[in-house]
């Protein structure tokens, strides 16, 4: 029950010391792609999912926002069952120098679906911007499924190829205190992608190269984190 305390308390103390700001911002996201990876991994069965959300920004640089997708971890009825992640969280983003940003906040992952099992948890993240690199790191004290403390690191650089057609690039590594939530003893992974994405026709495109390091015996017998293509339409509104 805290766990789903907490990240409401912070949202409602966020919110109600941004009231006070006369220009708020409201925007909204959809999404459609070919396989939703999440630090690697599939979290839709290597199918296509649908996503969206909604932000409020405020003009103090406090943000509060809620996204969703549509998962399937075809788990076979050992409780995580659920068709949909929800995500909830509240933060601060701002420049403190020219060039230099920082983002910092807090970010609940709900799966309404799950029967019994607690694939709900809590994570705290920060990033910092340095013109086009980012740099971040997420905690969460109790991971999906209750495995124990998580640590995850990130790297990621932005290159405008031209006005409208831009290269992502990402690396993470993700540290587990416990197994469970990997297989065959694997408790650490790294993670990466490539995208090129265009903006066209008020649409943007991305193709990406998405992947790990693990094996599939590390990944339950699937592969769900083999190397592949992910292919995303979305649109910012």
């Amino acid at each position: 029950m805290l766990k789903k305390v907490l990240p409401a308390a912070v949202a409602a103390s966020l919110f109600a010391g941004a009231a006070s700001v006369q220009a708020m911002e409201i925007s909204g996201n959809v999404a459609l792609t070919s396989d939703y990876r999440f630090r690697g991994i599939s979290q839709s069965d290597e199918s296509i999912a649908i996503q969206g959300g909604f932000d409020l920004g405020f003009e103090n640089g406090i943000y509060v926002g809620t996204w969703g997708s549509s998962v399937d971890f075809d788990t076979n009825g050992d409780g995580f069952d659920g068709s949909l992640e929800l995500d909830y969280y509240a933060g601060w983003a701002g420049e403190v120098a020219d060039n230099i940003g920082i983002d910092v906040g807090i970010l609940y992952y709900d799966y309404p679906g799950d029967d019994d099992a607690e694939g709900d948890y809590l994570e705290f993240y920060g990033s910092v911007s340095l013109w086009d690199v980012s740099l971040g790191v997420a905690y969460s004290d109790d991971y999906y499924g209750e495995t124990g403390e998580f640590f995850y690191y990130s790297a990621d650089y932005s290159l405008g190829l031209t006005d409208n057609l831009s290269l992502d690039l990402h690396a993470g590594y993700n540290d587990l205190d416990e197994e469970g939530f990997l297989s065959d003893g694997a408790t650490s992974y790294t993670d990466y992608s490539a995208a090129l994405t265009l903006s066209w026709l008020a649409v943007d495109w991305s193709l990406a190269w998405v992947g790990t390091d693990l094996d599939e015996d590390e990944v339950f017998g699937t592969d769900w984190a083999d190397d592949t293509v992910v292919f995303t339409v979305s649109k910012s509104m």
